[in-house]
């Protein structure tokens, strides 16, 4: 699954000059708000970034893997706000439907996943079940023709503005297995929203609590029309999804390098600009140093995720993308500390981007799997060969 190269320049194009002259711009204005004005939102619809990895024949764009990473790359040099948005869209709102779905589920949900009409969100998170993600106590019971489903799911991203939910219960007993996944449209009787989070950064997102009391639905409505089969959906889902989170770390890396750049450049003291300085030149080498390999490294996993079967996992590809996560989301992190520390005192005050970044960025080494999640993952597929 992929576009033809002319036209996915095309679209990079766009994109790029779409955060450039319409998303940079308001930034500052979502941060104040903390929301994402609606044209904005319609616009995205319009450029068709809600359905960048839905593929043509489900009224998407139908992009590879590497070539989603590209789009991310260059959504990630703006506020994450506007990512937000879309994110769970392309990602893991509605992979799993792609992925293990049956086709019935497919023609009903995913074109009307691709135009923005329908905001998916994925709910597996719940109060004692987040980096075990095996642990879901949110029970599904069979009732006839359907299941009724209660708990608490926490922290679910875009949970405000979502008409339907990938969602995870236990159906059967302890363990991975005992898990299924269920499309939940958001109106069912039964299903509410706690209020919403008051988070760090990432101002202009929307997470909140779903909460589920005795929430009928259709036995249809299982993902793949198989019970048992929702942790092995959620963790390809994953893969996926901590390869685009890669690639906006990186994104958000660039743009954090440029800012520092640019101040350096032109900021002045001891009677020359601090560019000229050796130590400020260091930091600013380590940046763009981490930066290249966290790319190079994203770039290369998203490669080899295109290579393999597309409804099958690997676990040579799941290590990878792992890798990618760890690295680029703590990469990151360092690159906004050192952006910050180049701003000096300006780089705390808000009136300059890195400050904001230095907040945003965070939460990136938490969700999609914590780094600590990463790094066993890692080590569990190494010593785990034959």
């Amino acid at each position: 699954m992929a576009v033809d190269a002319e036209t996915f320049e095309i679209l990079i194009d766009t994109v790029r000059r779409f955060v450039r002259e319409r998303l940079v711009p308001a930034e500052k204005a979502v941060e104040e708000a903390d929301e994402v004005p609606a044209d904005i939102v319609q616009e995205m619809k319009d450029l068709g970034l809600f359905g960048l990895s839905i593929p043509d024949e489900y009224g998407g764009i139908g992009l590879s893997m590497s070539q989603e990473c590209r789009v991310a790359f260059e959504i990630g040099q703006t506020a994450l706000a506007f990512r937000s948005v879309f994110g769970t869209n392309v990602g893991i709102g509605s992979q799993g439907i792609l992925m293990d779905g049956t086709e019935a589920q497919k023609r009903l949900y995913l074109p009307r996943v691709a135009t923005g009409e329908l905001i998916m969100s994925f709910a597996l998170t719940e109060p004692d079940a987040g980096s075990d993600s095996a642990a879901v106590k949110t029970r599904g019971e069979r009732d006839g023709d359907d299941y009724i489903l209660n708990g608490t799911k926490r922290f679910i991203t875009n949970a405000p503005r979502a008409g339907a939910f990938t969602l995870m219960a236990r159906t059967d007993g302890p363990g991975a297995g005992g898990i299924s996944a269920f499309i939940v449209p958001a109106g069912l009787p039964g299903l509410t929203l706690g209020k919403p989070d008051k988070k760090m950064g990432q101002r202009g997102t929307k997470t909140c609590d779903v909460i589920l009391e005795n929430v009928r639905v259709p036995a249809a409505n299982v993902i793949g029309g198989a019970p048992g089969q929702g942790f092995k959906t959620a963790m390809k889902v994953l893969d996926r999804g901590r390869l685009h989170i890669s690639a906006v770390a990186c994104g958000m890396a660039q743009r954090i390098l440029d800012e520092s750049v640019r101040y350096a450049k032109e900021r002045k003291q001891f009677g020359k600009r601090i560019g000229e300085f050796q130590l400020i030149q260091a930091m600013l080498a380590d940046s763009q140093a981490e930066l290249y390999a966290g790319w190079s490294m994203a770039q290369d996993c998203a490669e080899r995720f295109d290579a393999k079967a597309p409804d099958q996992s690997d676990p040579d590809v799941s290590m990878r993308a792992s890798c990618c996560k760890l690295f680029c989301t703590e990469m990151v992190g360092r690159v906004a500390d050192r952006g910050v520390q180049v701003h000096g005192g300006s780089g705390y005050i808000t009136e300059f981007p890195v400050e904001r970044f230095y907040r945003d960025v965070r939460l990136l080494r938490l969700y999609e799997g914590t780094t600590q999640i990463q790094q066993i993952i890692i080590g569990r597929e190494l010593v785990g060969r034959n």
